[in-house]
């Protein structure tokens, strides 16, 4: 059955051209990356992964929902139906049809209490929908 999601070919378990990647960015913007990539990945046994677009990508079996990718002074931490995410912390940005990201800097706090949650119920929120045939 055909659903409107998006879907990724080729997820795997651990996709060694994330391990490269985050090897490439081992500064502080790599860490943050890292960490927070490392929280998507222990989200659930179903959680897949590959590199899309330069950034490394966490998926619920072939459907992503979030991402992390560094920039020259930010880390994003992105999700893909971010849009329909509760956010009662406000640290969603964006004004897509569909995407929101976090914007992480090294030099300020984040709630990373808020910021795990979010992680968590984007995971949750792409497994209902593929479970309910989305």
């Amino acid at each position: 059955m055909r659903t409107g999601l998006l879907r990724f070919d080729g997820t795997v378990a651990h996709d060694p051209a994330i391990d490269a990647w985050m090897k490439a960015h081992e500064n502080a913007l790599g860490a943050i990356a890292r960490t927070w990539f490392d929280v998507m990945r222990r989200c659930g046994d179903e959680v897949r992964e590959l590199l899309h677009d330069g950034c490394p990508t966490a998926c619920f079996g072939d459907v992503p929902f979030a991402y992390v990718h560094a920039f020259t002074s930010h880390v994003n931490v992105g999700f893909f139906q971010g849009a329909s995410l509760p956010d009662p912390s406000r640290l969603l940005e964006g004004s897509g049809r569909f995407m929101r990201h976090v914007k992480l800097r090294p030099d300020r706090a984040i709630d990373a209490a808020a910021l795990r949650i979010l992680i968590e119920t984007a995971y949750a929120d792409i497994k209902a929908r593929v479970e309910n045939g989305e």
